[in-house]
């Protein structure tokens, strides 16, 4: 197998829905299409920010197909192919293989929170072993799994299968990344699993990262890609410049909000919403007029405030980097001025009750 480096801005693409709840194919299209004419490294479907707990291995593997098919070698794609039964996830890595993805992406087993060396012995190692001919990165993401691999047992796991190359990292734990770099050497790819800490770890000259599986380049993909390709080619300035432009858009990956819930009988109390991945980009890409549509449920709206959080910081972006979403305009046929500026855009992302 020929070496693969997993470098650069990935985007872990968004499954666009019909309000009727079946997927958008058509959406898929004009998303994916945007996210090549604006130089996309690869593409992540299938993953978080695809629900792919909610998509059923039909749908799976059809929008990994349709994803490959229109790409057709413009971009790479990163195919999302874990779960958390092993024959599960060689039977999707299989596919995505035969598909003609570049790679396939495994997340750490979730639910059944086996321990780092049964992630190891039982899982990926059985995966790289049934299917050893196409590149596996492990995804590391304990806040949604429970469990998490070791940087241990993925030193282990990389020395022993070739197929191995690289590691999704959304653990937000910079001394777990610089023990990683230490027992992985040089030949091995980090790539973010988090946009607001993807330029420190990059810079950090001990943890390297390669670039980043961003949620955020679904709908900036060409700063995501400037401030990733200007860190690989040692123009920090520049990447610092489209940092900085996207640290509005970074801060609503996962949104907070605090608001009121009435009990009958008992008065109104405060709760705090947290409102997390895709629900805050697919309420954006909803807002700014992209193919989005709905969460499927269990995921669904947000509340007033949390909507707002998004719409301000979109308008952020727009008022000091307005080039940040510019491009959105050409591909989705709207303003953004007019989109930002009219409630009604936003009203129908909301909870009414």
């Amino acid at each position: 197998m020929e070496k693969f480096r997993f470098k650069g801005a990935w985007t872990a693409l968004v499954t666009p829905f019909t309000k009727s709840g079946d997927v958008d194919w058509k959406g898929l299209k004009s998303n994916v299409e945007f996210q090549i004419s604006q130089g996309i490294t690869g593409l992540v479907p299938t993953g978080t920010t695809g629900e792919s707990p909610t998509l059923s291995w039909e749908e799976h593997a059809k929008v990994i197909d349709m994803v490959i098919e229109i790409a057709h070698g413009r971009c790479k794609v990163l195919a999302g192919t874990g779960s958390n039964s092993t024959q599960e996830a060689i039977d999707g890595t299989r596919h995505a293989y035969n598909s003609g993805a570049d790679g396939a992406l495994l997340v750490d087993c979730y639910y059944n929170g086996p321990s780092s060396l049964e992630l190891r012995r039982e899982y990926y190692s059985v995966v790289a072993e049934a299917v050893p001919d196409i590149p596996l990165v492990p995804y590391i993401i304990p806040g949604r799994t429970g469990t998490a691999m070791t940087p241990e047992d993925l030193a282990i796991l990389a020395s022993e299968y070739p197929n191995v190359r690289a590691v999704k990292e959304a653990t937000g734990d910079i001394d777990r990344m610089k023990r990683t770099r230490e027992l992985v050497g040089e030949d091995f790819d980090i790539l973010s699993g988090d946009d607001d800490i993807t330029f420190d770890i990059m810079v950090n000259k001990r943890i390297r990262a390669s670039g980043v599986i961003s949620v955020i380049s679904n709908a900036a993909p060409g700063f995501v890609g400037k401030m990733v390709s200007g860190i690989l080619s040692g123009d920090e300035y520049e990447a610092k410049k489209a940092h900085q432009a996207l640290l509005s858009l970074f801060k609503i990956v996962t949104v907070k909000s605090r608001d009121n819930r009435r009990i009958e009988g008992k008065g109104t109390f405060c709760v705090e919403d947290k409102f997390r991945n895709p629900v805050p980009i697919k309420a954006l890409m909803n807002g700014l007029g992209m193919a989005a549509g709905p969460c499927r449920r269990p995921l669904g709206k947000m509340s007033t405030s949390g909507i707002e959080i998004v719409r301000q910081a979109a308008r952020a972006v727009w008022e000091n980097y307005p080039e940040v979403l510019k491009p959105i305009e050409d591909a989705y046929k709207v303003r953004i001025d007019e989109r930002l500026k009219n409630d009604k855009y936003w009203e129908e992302l909301v909870y009414t009750s």
